[in-house]
């Protein structure tokens, strides 16, 4: 199993996700591709890797009534923690535990798919992209975000390094979200799983939060080997957080952190 397989958190880590990330990460992001798949009122969308459901709960008002929205997960407690969440008044999501690789759900029912940072997760991301491309009715719409590699996205990076240096091998892990960042293969797998009209663009969104301190302490415990590092003893939690901090310091202005990202964002028909 590779790193990328790994990455599924547990315990508590749901709720950090959802409490800490979500909001200055994920939000934005899901923002973004929404906006550039336009849904329309009365569209049936499913969220593939919905995680804690924040492209799924936007998605949502914005069918309207009339329209559909099904989540699909393989972790039950992001799932969990989804189905807690408030959704706007009127708006409803199904949330359905699921592998990517067999979607359960029948063909041609969706006019858009959406997943976000979610395919480098994929051990066989071949065939998720083909099980996307079946539920789409014809001429359906896909959308979906990949982080691009390592030395475009420098927060990634020095968590990586910062956290390989206080809790040993086990942190590589941390490389996993941006382990699938060519473009060229993104595209070759799209064209091979049956899409046209492939559109792929760099897109870079800068990730800002007031505390870099408190941010960092969220999105700690929210990572898949967040029970290591909560089993440091009070001085080497104290010690990873200082090292992460300064290290990050030019990615600091007067607001806070200030630090960007950059992702794939590919949009596709069937």
């Amino acid at each position: 199993m590779n790193q990328a397989e790994r990455w599924q958190i547990a315990g508590n880590a749901p709720e950090a996700y959802e409490r800490h990330v979500v909001p200055t990460l994920f939000t934005p992001w899901a923002k973004d591709l929404l906006t550039r798949v336009a849904l329309q009122p009365g569209e049936h969308v499913l969220d593939v890797a919905c995680g804690t459901g924040i492209v799924a709960r936007l998605a949502a008002p914005q069918v309207g009534g009339t329209g559909r929205v099904v989540g699909v997960d393989l972790n039950t407690g992001m799932l969990d923690m989804a189905r807690a969440q408030a959704l706007p008044a009127g708006a409803t999501v199904e949330w359905q535990a699921g592998d990517a690789t067999a979607l359960p759900c029948d063909d041609a029912t969706f006019d858009v798919v959406c997943c976000e940072q979610g395919v480098q997760f994929f051990p066989d991301k071949a065939a998720a992209l083909r099980e996307m491309h079946r539920v789409l009715v014809p001429g359906g719409r896909l959308a979906l975000s990949v982080w691009r590699s390592l030395p475009y996205n420098p927060l990634t990076r020095i968590m990586a390094d910062v956290l390989e240096r206080h809790i040993g091998p086990e942190a590589a892990g941390m490389r996993a979200p941006c382990s699938f960042g060519d473009a060229d293969a993104l595209r070759s797998l799209l064209t091979e799983a049956g899409f046209d009209a492939v559109r792929i663009s760099i897109v870079i969104l800068t990730l800002r939060h007031a505390s870099p301190a408190a941010y960092l302490h969220g999105q700690l415990a929210a990572l898949p080997f967040a029970g290591t590092i909560a089993a440091l003893d009070a001085a080497a939690q104290a010690a990873l957080l200082t090292d992460m901090t300064t290290t990050l310091q030019p990615y600091t202005d007067d607001d806070g952190l200030a630090v960007p990202m950059e992702a794939h964002v590919a949009l596709a028909r069937k």
